[in-house]
């Protein structure tokens, strides 16, 4: 499990600013980058209509405020919204100079927000998209989630065909969609890097073996798209990052943080939920008992000042 944590760790370090490092990153050679860049950015803005119940005034991204961040890794197809499997909540602030990441289990078993029932957390996304999935973790960790980044999984393979392909460093043998993944270093092209975050049932860690490969890629994709050889093809990469990442955080929102919170990427701590896996009626939750959600919620308040 300690190399799970590292991993989830060196994830959330590069997942936390993925469009900064990325895009902010590459879109500062040439105008026409620059016009692309915003484009692109046009396009994955996606607002959502909703106001945090644990705010009475809206952040203040130029004054330095602390914030947060829902990061959802959504197994997308075609004609289906899909789950976010993936959840991980980021609580930045500059004055600590500190970011806390929480990942949480995709099976938690919480209220969803606006369904009125009990089950598991990723269930929300699926049920009424951000919205609800933003309310129920808000809910859930009875703190303000100002900002989300959703990443569609499918359409991560042309993001990493855009990039030139990607190599990562398999830690277990096995195959996959017609595909064999030998342990050690692996080059991936788009269809290949999407089979290989697809494999679950296979992996004795389950879905926490799947999250790592999906962070894999996406490290993978970063560490691509910023290098120089990667310059060429901005307007493909640009295009693939519009069609499959969404956030409702605008143009100008993005230049602030990385104007003013950028060095906070140094100094981040990763944080674990503590429960138990349990069956109800015959389905399988991880259920978080009371006092560990209270040190969850008392953690990440004073992370974001709202105690």
């Amino acid at each position: 499990m300690r190399a799970v944590k590292k991993k989830k760790r060196t994830w959330l370090r590069v997942t936390g600013i993925v469009l900064l490092l990325l895009i902010i990153g590459v879109g500062v050679y040439a105008y026409s980058v620059y016009n692309s860049l915003t484009t692109a950015v046009e396009t994955m803005h996606h607002p959502v209509e909703r106001t945090s119940e644990k705010r009475t005034e809206e952040v203040s991204l130029q004054n330095k405020q602390p914030f947060s961040v829902l990061l959802l890794g959504v197994d997308q197809r075609k004609g289906d919204r899909g789950r976010s499997d993936t959840m991980i909540v980021l609580s930045i602030n500059p004055k600590l100079n500190s970011v806390k990441m929480l990942s949480i289990p995709r099976d938690t078993r919480t209220e969803i927000v606006g369904k009125g029932t009990e089950d598991k957390i990723n269930h929300a996304y699926a049920f009424g998209g951000e919205e609800m999935a933003m309310n129920t973790v808000e809910h859930f960790l009875d703190i303000p989630i100002d900002y989300f980044v959703r990443v569609n999984m499918e359409g991560f393979k042309d993001i990493v065909d855009a990039v030139g392909g990607i190599t990562v460093n398999n830690d277990l043998d096995f195959s996959y969609g017609g595909y064999h993944f030998p342990k050690g270093e692996v080059t991936l092209n788009g269809k290949k890097a999407l089979a290989y975050t697809r494999m679950r049932k296979e992996d004795p860690r389950g879905d926490f073996g799947r999250q790592i490969r999906q962070r894999q890629i996406i490290q993978g994709v970063i560490k691509e798209g910023a290098s120089l050889s990667s310059l060429a093809n901005y307007s493909d990469i640009f295009s693939a990052l519009g069609k499959n990442v969404k956030t409702n955080l605008t143009f100008d929102q993005m230049i602030a943080i990385q104007k003013n919170y950028k060095s906070v990427v140094g100094n981040i701590d990763q944080m674990t939920i503590e429960g138990k896996g349990t069956r109800m009626n015959g389905i399988y939750y991880y259920v978080v008992p009371a006092d560990e959600k209270e040190r969850l919620q008392t953690e990440m308040k004073t992370q974001l000042e709202t105690t």
